[in-house]
């Protein structure tokens, strides 16, 4: 355990620059008022700061809970993973394997610990009524099936009821929904879902493409297919020359 002094985090977002409400600011004055350990990596934003009070402050969202990975535990499946597979834990190339699983876990599951629809949240009334696109957004998840990843790049679109939000929010509500055991179905369901239930915009449109190692490295083995999956809500679904829209517009990525 590392324990640091300090009045902001070793690196990353300053917290005297970000803008928080009242109670916020509370919390980190009174975690800068006092040592704080740092058990590991910020699931959150992968630095290293206190999440005693459950805030990330590089983006200022509470987490859903704290210590979702239990290392101890993860270590210790993974010494008799080895040994069911035939392996030696003990010999120098895998003493420190168990824990290097565990801690990739606490990254790569970190979205199991944030409610991403709170990205969300924070919006700018605007005089825009018209399809708003971030398309490109890559991202890697891992299947709940076999536990192998797959990686892609999914891409949003939206037609604002007069709000909108900030395009980093977009991408970090695909990376909160990634981060966490799932099927691409799902995945694209969730994320439009997330925005239609929290932006209330007029549509949302929400397509998926990816590559499975499920599929690629074992099994039927056929590296290069890749999986496309949609979802359409509102006007996206209602319409179809609105659908088509966005379509042709997320094309050249496809």
């Amino acid at each position: 355990m590392e324990e640091v002094r300090g009045d902001r985090p070793t690196r990353g977002v300053r917290w005297e620059s970000l803008q928080l409400d009242p109670a916020q600011e509370h919390e980190v004055s009174a975690a800068r008022s006092r040592p704080f350990t740092l058990p590991g990596p910020c699931r959150r934003c992968y630095d290293r700061h206190s999440r005693r009070d459950g805030m990330c402050p590089g983006v200022g969202v509470p987490l859903i809970q704290k210590n979702v990975v239990d290392p101890e535990r993860l270590k210790a499946a993974i010494h008799e993973l080895l040994l069911a597979v035939g392996e030696d834990p003990s010999r120098d190339g895998l003493l420190e394997t168990p824990r290097r699983i565990a801690d990739m876990y606490a990254e790569i599951f970190g979205g199991l610990a944030i409610d991403p629809k709170e990205y969300l949240k924070v919006g700018f009334e605007v005089a825009h009524s018209e399809m708003v696109i971030l398309r490109e957004i890559p991202f890697y998840s891992m299947c709940e099936h076999h536990f192998l990843p797959f990686h892609g790049e999914a891409h949003i679109g939206y037609i604002p009821d007069g709000r909108v939000v900030g395009i980093s929010k977009l991408a970090r509500v695909v990376d909160a929904y990634a981060r966490r055991p799932q099927l691409q179905e799902q995945l694209t369901s969730q994320i439009a879902e997330a925005v239609m239930g929290t932006l209330h915009p007029d549509g949302v449109a929400v397509v998926i493409e990816a590559e499975h190692l499920c599929m690629t490295m074992r099994g039927v083995k056929k590296p290069g297919s890749r999986m496309v999956t949609s979802a359409m809500r509102g006007q996206f679904k209602d319409s179809s020359v609105t659908r088509s829209e966005f379509l042709s517009l997320v094309s050249g990525a496809l």
